[in-house]
């Protein structure tokens, strides 16, 4: 290759080098984007609310054993021990427990035996039982 083959500002080759290589060609400006105007529709709130889920439950709940617990006291004079407290409520709630009650909790206890625990904090919070001990049962 001659001389003239090379750039004297960088000693490139001119097929290589930015000083000789023609300017590029400017692109063509890109043609002005036509846009359409959005068509608006109105809304009405509140049309598409779906109706609620109706789930049944598996186990009864510690609210529905309350006038269980109440009747069973009420029966037994007022007060009874824990034991024999599940065992009078267990015959009363025979035909009332879901088949689910039966089961164990993931504590291992009966889940109907775990949701009268609970009904019997709610009657003592509301005042209709007293704390009288661990595992004594008194109505107030």
């Amino acid at each position: 290759m001659a001389d003239a083959d090379y750039c004297d500002l960088c000693d490139l080759p001119f097929s290589t080098c930015v000083h000789g290589m023609p300017k590029p060609v400017p692109l063509p400006d890109p043609p002005p984007k036509v846009s359409t105007p959005r068509v608006r529709t109105t809304r009405v709130p509140g049309t598409r609310e779906a109706p609620p889920r109706v789930v049944p439950r598996k186990w009864t709940q510690p609210h529905e054993l309350v006038p269980h617990v109440i009747a069973v006291l009420d029966e037994a004079g007022g007060e009874l021990d824990g034991e024999d407290m599940f065992e009078a409520l267990e015959k009363q709630l025979a035909d009332v427990l879901k088949p689910g009650d039966r089961e164990k909790n993931p504590q291992g206890e009966l889940r109907w035996r775990a949701a009268a625990r609970k009904a019997r904090k709610e009657l003592i919070d509301t005042g209709v039982l007293v704390a009288a001990g661990p595992g004594v049962w008194k109505l107030a």
